[in-house]
């Protein structure tokens, strides 16, 4: 059918005979006139009237362009439809107008529409329960913005599926008659399921050989070691189809999308652009000399703002939390750096793409199971066409490129295939490693940090305090990616162990770092190391006899040697060694101290008391001790003069299927987030809340003034006598008593007021009133001879000096500190 008219102006014959030829091709398929979807521009076929509305609509604001499959109408579904289009943006006037955003595009050009499921009917209709009340009668919820609503609490509480079916079905009998709250876990998945986005699952070998994809796809066998591709039973017979290894694989792509797709994430992602850099200062990573070489030796990759610099972190956790197993699962998460630093770290934007099954860690052979993600991010420096960028109202063609790894020092040698074992185990030293073995606690300590001090530091010139000799090198200058590669092809392999498969992406051998290590996982190693010594906490505490003998070998501290006694050895006190009243006074004071919420862990519950010990102490605990909170502790025995991976935990309800329950949630999580972008009153899931509403005093200072404190107290005796239920519940009575006491307190001066020597003083009769809510506005303001006008004002004056608040200078015309003056108010006390 000829389908040109829709480009036609719509005052032409040619649009007007297209409009009839369209609806009577859909009355004739769809055989009704009063259910056709609206297929304007403002509508995008997201709702359904006869064919009289449909007519106005499409003469009023225009046919949508891109739909040229006219699925909704009648016409067979074509998997690659080329659709470009610019869509005019509705600024968020539709709740739902992202759907205009995905429907109708190629799968290499102009998006995937497998993005939301293979059937866009489906699709179609869980949008369209986006207007469909949760029950006959409800304007505040619809049935997607309920189930939305309730899913969110399932994710953020960690509910199971039982509990969130059997709270379904007590939502819907609560609900009036009629109402379309799902009945089960299967009918809710299913229809935000339309809305996810899908993981990949990938047999892989046991041993970490192959995964089976592209030529091995058919295999039943590893090449390599021979190993069956399909799961042994107990009674040693092969179960068929049931794979012995899986790997979930995340695709970026189609995750790089959605977030152009929302408005306000497109305007963050380019916020790296319009930022103001400090010289001399590194505040973000766009200040680094990976993000400059990028922009500089690819320019056309650097003047698009919305290029993506993203980050890859890997590790190792026990998804069975407390159980004591060895079960290590491995995530491979991706960071984008494009967004603020409030933002890139947040749950919401760390991307995971691959989960890697257990029960052992996958070591060296990691770049197996990185195939996938390389070949992606290979697309992507190459550029993925049709990226629809909500924020501009336009397609370009998004590429991105991997700045560094982040990992502790293990995984940075599985992942940079360095050694990081040994006496060669510094990256950056390589053959000159200084090492050295010590000979009783035989292990190989490093102790040649001090040269990368500079040359004029105290430390390189104290011996007693190190290895007992002075430091008079200089450190050595990094390899380069050019040399390490070099190195590794040629059979240098001394210091390395493999070829990273990082290697194979185009630019990743000119980065000036590659790898970066995590400094939270650093900062716990060494806070344990401190407090286990400082507390004698036993399996963590460093000294003993071996490190007393060591230190006797290297010359170093031999005041401190054992003494040997006939019965035992007794090891002199040092000056880190407490004696049990300081230990109790250090645990003490741990114990008493109060933080503010989200600053750290209740540091009251890390402390045992009984035997003056920390335990349980996360990363981020870690931090707060080292950086401020240890000081504050042991000063009184001193002479006078990374949190992503618990979430991941928290996943796991199924203890025989770790990996799954992660995934699963994981992809739900996703859904949830998709859908609070565009509804409202939807809270999100992986960003906390801009404001924490805790029990707060109302908005008046009244209460704490000595003529008042007697209105208190009557005012809690009359809510015990009003509430009698209620008297024994402290925190109930004191929510009460603040929501409800300046305006008793009013009504209760005004009625003391009446009466004849009341006895009620001046101050306390202004209290009552409250506060003022009236303030004067003025569109200028003069002190003394200054005058500052606001930008609601004519003209804009420049000023030579504004006596402590600021300067305004002629070339910027506002202040430095007070910036643009829209208004001035002015509040009399």
């Amino acid at each position: 059918m000829d389908k040109s008219w829709m480009h036609s102006d719509r005052r032409s014959k040619a649009y007007e005979f297209g409009v009839e030829a369209f609806l009577n091709f859909a009355v004739e398929n769809l055989l009704t006139t009063t259910h056709i979807r609206f297929p304007c521009v403002k509508c995008v076929n997201l709702k359904v009237f006869g064919v009289g509305i449909i007519r106005d609509h499409v003469y009023f604001n225009g046919i949508d362009q891109s739909y040229k499959n006219w699925t909704f109408h009648g016409e067979p579904w074509e998997a690659s439809t080329n659709a470009s289009r610019n869509v005019e943006e509705d600024d968020g006037h539709s709740r739902y107008s992202f759907v205009s955003e995905e429907i109708d595009m190629d799968d290499n050009d102009f998006g995937d529409f497998g993005d939301f499921g293979s059937d866009p009917y489906e699709f179609a209709n869980v949008i369209g329960d986006g207007d469909q009340p949760v029950y006959p009668g409800c304007r505040k919820y619809t049935k997607l913005s309920a189930l939305v609503k309730l899913y969110n609490l399932k994710a953020k509480h960690g509910m199971s599926d039982v509990c969130f079916t059997e709270l379904l079905i007590l939502k819907g009998d609560l609900l009036p008659e009629g109402n379309t709250i799902p009945t089960s876990m299967y009918e809710a998945k299913k229809t935000l399921c339309a809305l996810g986005l899908s993981y990949e699952k990938m047999h892989a070998c046991p041993n970490d050989c192959i995964l089976y994809r592209k030529e091995y796809e058919d295999s039943t066998n590893c090449p390599t070691c021979g190993i069956s591709r399909w799961k042994q039973g107990k009674d040693s017979i092969l179960k068929e189809g049931v794979p012995a290894k899986v790997v979930r694989y995340f695709p970026p792509i189609p995750r790089f999308k959605r977030m152009f797709q929302s408005h306000e994430t497109a305007k963050s992602l380019t916020w790296h652009a319009a930022r103001k850099s400090i010289d001399g200062q590194m505040s973000h990573p766009a200040d680094s000399p990976s993000w400059k070489l990028l922009d500089d030796k690819w320019p056309e990759f650097g003047n698009e703002p919305r290029n993506l610099r993203l980050a890859l972190s890997s590790d190792g956790f026990n998804p069975h939390s407390s159980l004591s197993s060895r079960y290590s699962c491995w995530p491979v998460i991706l960071v984008t750096y494009n967004l603020p630093p409030w933002l890139c770290m947040k749950r919401k934007f760390m991307m995971l793409t691959l989960l890697i099954s257990g029960p052992k860690q996958p070591g060296n052979d990691i770049d197996v199971y990185l195939e996938p993600l390389i070949d992606n991010l290979k697309s992507l420096w190459v550029g993925i066409r049709g990226v629809y960028d909500a924020h501009n109202g336009e397609y370009f063609t998004l590429r991105a490129a991997l700045m560094w790894t982040i990992n502790d020092f293990p995984a940075y040698g599985n992942l940079s295939g360095c050694v990081v074992k040994g006496y060669k185990a510094c990256p950056i030293c390589g053959d000159d490693t200084p090492s050295h073995r010590l000979k009783n606690g035989h292990k190989i300590c490093y102790i040649g940090h001090r040269k990368w001090l500079p040359i004029n530091h105290p430390y390189r010139r104290q011996r007693a305090a190190f290895n007992g000799k002075p430091e008079y090198g200089i450190p050595p200058e990094p390899l380069t990616g050019e040399e390490v590669l070099h190195m590794v092809e040629n059979g240098d392999r001394v210091c390395w162990k493999k070829k990273s498969i990082f290697f194979d992406l185009e630019y990743w051998k000119y980065l000036p770092v590659r790898h970066a290590l995590d400094v939270m996982h650093i900062e716990k190693n060494v806070c344990d190391s401190i407090i286990g010594t400082l507390l004698e906490i036993p399996g963590k505490n460093k000294d003993g006899i071996a490190a007393r003998l060591d230190l006797l070998n290297m010359g170093v501290k031999t005041d401190l040697q054992p003494e040997y006694g006939e019965r035992r050895t007794r090891l002199p006190p040092g000056p880190w060694n407490l004696s049990r009243a300081e230990k109790r006074e250090v645990c003490n004071s741990f114990y008493g101290m109060k933080v503010p919420e989200g600053y750290s862990s209740n540091i009251k519950n890390l402390v045992s008391l009984q035997d003056s010990r920390l335990l349980g102490l996360k990363s981020h605990d870690c931090h707060t001790l080292m950086q401020q909170l240890l000081p504050v502790a042991i000063r009184s025995v001193l002479e006078k003069p990374a949190r992503y991976m618990k979430v991941l935990k928290g996943y796991v309800q199924n203890r025989t299927r770790p990996e799954g329950c992660i995934a699963e949630r994981y992809i739900a999580e996703e859904a949830v987030e998709f859908c609070t972008q565009h509804l409202s009153d939807v809270s999100t899931v992986g960003v906390p809340s801009s404001q924490k509403m805790g029990v707060s005093k109302p908005l008046s200072g009244c209460t704490n003034t000595e003529e008042v404190l007697p209105y208190i107290e009557q005012h809690m005796i009359h809510i015990k006598t009003a509430y009698p239920k209620f008297r024994k519940r402290t925190k109930w009575l004191q929510d009460k008593h603040n929501s409800t006491f300046i305006q008793w307190l009013r009504f209760k001066v005004q009625s003391e007021l009446e009466e004849d020597n009341n006895g009620v003083s001046e101050n306390l009769r202004w209290l009552a009133a409250g506060p003022n809510m009236a303030v004067p506005l003025y569109r200028s303001y003069l002190i003394k001879v200054p005058r500052i006008k606001t930008q609601f004002s004519p003209i804009w004056v420049s000023m030579v000096s504004f006596k402590k608040f600021g300067t305004l200078t002629t070339k910027s015309l506002q202040s430095q500190s007070l910036g643009n003056i829209m208004m001035l108010l002015v509040m009399k006390s």
